[in-house]
């Protein structure tokens, strides 16, 4: 396996890039987009890391602004700003040699709902998978606490323009993990998700899991079901 670090440069800040490739030649990749308070090195990512390549698939995994590796505060997070970094990601990665056409997004909470507001806006030829994903934002406030609690007012400020703050509807190939005991992100928002994609598009809740999914087996019954995901809906593979 060959690991790649790499720094972008945004709007005179940094993001912290690792890309995992299977060895030398070309292969289709997949972004790990992760969720509020996380980073690119939460377990979850690391894992991505080490499995995906070994299944034929390279795997990129960043920070956000504010978060991890990459400048910024966290404070100043917004969903908008976390389209803009994710869309500075995939415009580096277009031009990589060793990657193919088309690129899917796998985004974990508040990462899922920015992939999909992503791949709404420009498909980017793979597919989307979520895991324990919010359908809305509405109601969220600081009050909520937790990784919430950290945000400043420009979080707040979007949500009440509306712009951000529902999943967008009409994406395809879309893949909705959900954990059946999510004390985040309860599983109506899996269902509201599966209502607002295009086929194909599938949902699958993992008995007992919780919203980080801290259990390994319910992390890897995540994996499996992502992997057959991108095995019959990224561009360009067959099952």
């Amino acid at each position: 396996m060959i690991e790649e670090r790499h720094w972008i440069s945004l709007e005179g800040q940094k993001l912290a890039l690792v890309l995992h490739l299977p060895g030398p030649g070309r292969w289709p990749c997949v972004v790990a987009c992760h969720g509020l308070g996380a980073s690119k090195d939460s377990e979850k990512y690391l894992l991505l890391g080490r499995e995906l390549p070994s299944a034929g698939f390279a795997l990129c995994r960043f920070d956000f602004r504010g978060c991890g590796e990459s400048s910024g505060e966290y404070a100043n997070s917004t969903v908008s700003g976390r389209l803009a970094d994710l869309q500075a990601v995939l415009d580096f990665l277009k031009p990589h040699e060793m990657i193919s056409s088309g690129v899917s997004l796998l985004g974990s909470s508040l990462g899922g709902f920015v992939a999909l507001h992503s791949a709404a806006r420009e498909p980017t030829g793979g597919c989307v998978i979520t895991w324990n994903s919010p359908a809305t934002l509405r109601g969220l406030t600081r009050d909520a606490g937790g990784d919430v609690a950290g945000l400043g007012p420009a979080f707040f400020e979007e949500l009440d323009r509306g712009t951000l703050v529902d999943a967008p509807n009409g994406v395809a190939r879309v893949l909705m993990v959900q954990g059946e005991r999510d004390e985040v992100v309860p599983p109506a928002h899996a269902r509201l998700l599966r209502n607002a994609a295009r086929e194909p598009k599938r949902l699958h809740l993992i008995p007992g899991a919780d919203h980080r999914l801290t259990d390994l087996t319910h992390r890897m019954e995540a994996l499996r079901e992502s992997l057959t995901w991108l095995r019959r809906h990224h561009n360009g593979i067959r099952p």
